[in-house]
């Protein structure tokens, strides 16, 4: 292990990028920057090269990408978009060598299609990345796993942890690796700085072309105010020129284009299950931030002025749900999707091949709150032509235990893999 990795916070996708490179020459960690995509490639890394931090190397890489590639395998080449002609090299240099496990591409963005880059099929594994978890930040004791509901079992937490400053802390302070050493003043100054930079440069050196900054803290704070829904184009063409730099629809696209390659936005794609009901599904995708925290710092907003405002709140801890679901379902070789059909939503669908569970997200586990939720979820599954595999309700804090109607009520705090 490489002595840069001490201090290491394991996360779910370790034993992933382990297999990947058991099956593939190459394999590239995606994810958002800051997400620790870094040190966890050094946890496997042989040697590494980092075009981020050296000139030098960067333009190295670009006159010719092969004087990059030497070093004790597997080699880790961090950012590797910053010379995107590394990416024929690796292909020609796995199938010159014919062998597994030899490179680690990282990276915090996707570069645009490139028709002179050749296909990785069959070279490469690719392993997604994101902010960290509650259970991988040691604020979930992971007693109820979602591959165990899947397969039938119930839901049971341990202690009832229900510290009402816990989760908002969470939401604001977020997943990334360095906020959680940090006093949360500073974390949530951090998180601004974050917006900072994307805005004024990782936006305009993702494809070479100017963005205006303010636009795009426009587009993220429109984003922002709709994360966690089927957010329209004419809804952000609303809420940015509220926030006073209105963008054209043209604008907003290439825009929120560049945002979903940086990792920064994530959709919740559309699941359209197999209904009995002849009422029109919806196809379009849910928008979520990559991480509660950077919405909350748009939004200015801070645990206590959470707390104060329960729809805000509600928004963003369902992005908190659907970030740590998304690992939790990577990890068991689930997909996290969403379902919408008239005025019926199903907040998250856990889908493995035509398997599928139903998942609400409430802040409250007031049974007021959950009982007419549960009541829900077994409606829509009755339409379904395929049954769930379980119907589950997460809450934010409270004890986690299966009702009588079968639906299980989970606590985030006791959810995990």
């Amino acid at each position: 292990m490489s002595t840069t990795a001490r201090g290491y916070l394991p996360r779910l996708v370790d034993a992933q990028v382990e297999a990947a490179l058991r099956r593939a020459g190459a394999v590239v960690i995606e994810g958002p920057k800051a997400c620790g995509k870094t040190t966890t490639g050094l946890r496997q890394a042989g040697s590494d090269v980092r075009l981020d931090l050296r000139r030098d190397l960067r333009l190295a890489a670009r006159l010719d990408p092969s004087s990059v590639l030497q070093g004790p395998v597997p080699r880790l080449i961090d950012e590797w978009q910053l010379a995107p002609d590394i990416w024929n090299a690796v292909r020609a240099e796995v199938d010159a060598r014919n062998a597994d496990g030899q490179f680690i591409l990282t990276g915090s963005a996707s570069p645009q299609d490139d028709a002179t880059r050749h296909s990785g099929a069959l070279r490469f594994a690719y392993v997604a990345m994101s902010p960290m978890t509650l259970a991988e930040s040691k604020l979930s004791d992971s007693s109820v796993s979602l591959s165990d509901l899947w397969e039938g079992g119930k839901a049971h937490g341990g202690p009832v942890l229900s510290d009402p400053e816990v989760i908002p802390q969470a939401l604001c302070r977020g997943g990334w690796p360095s906020n959680q050493r940090r006093p949360l003043a500073d974390a949530l100054a951090a998180n601004q700085d974050y917006l900072r930079t994307i805005s004024s440069a990782d936006i305009v050196t993702l494809d070479g072309v100017k963005h205006d900054p303010l636009k795009v803290s426009a587009l993220l704070y429109a984003y922002s105010r709709n994360t966690a829904s089927y957010v329209s184009a004419r809804t952000l063409e609303r809420d940015t020129a509220a926030y006073g730099e209105g963008s054209s629809a043209r604008t907003i696209s290439v825009y929120s284009d560049s945002l979903a390659r940086l990792w920064t936005i994530v959709p919740q794609r559309a699941w359209g299950g197999h209904l009995r009901s002849s009422v029109p599904v919806r196809k379009a995708s849910k928008w979520h931030l990559c991480d509660p925290s950077l919405a909350a710092a748009a939004l200015g907003a801070t645990p206590e002025s959470l707390r104060q405002d329960l729809a805000a709140y509600g928004q963003l801890f369902e992005t908190l749900v659907f970030r740590d679901l998304s690992v939790y379902g990577q990890a068991g070789g689930f997909a996290i999707r969403a379902f919408s059909e008239g005025s019926d939503e199903i907040d998250a669908v856990v889908v493995k091949g035509i398997d599928w569970a139903g998942v609400e997200v409430k802040l409250s586990a007031d049974p007021a709150v959950l009982d007419p939720a549960a009541a829900k979820l077994i409606r829509i599954a009755a339409r379904m032509a395929q049954p769930p595999r379980f119907l589950a309700l997460i809450t934010s804090s409270g004890p986690s235990y299966t009702r009588t109607d079968g639906v299980h009520v989970a606590s985030v705090r006791h959810l995990g893999a």
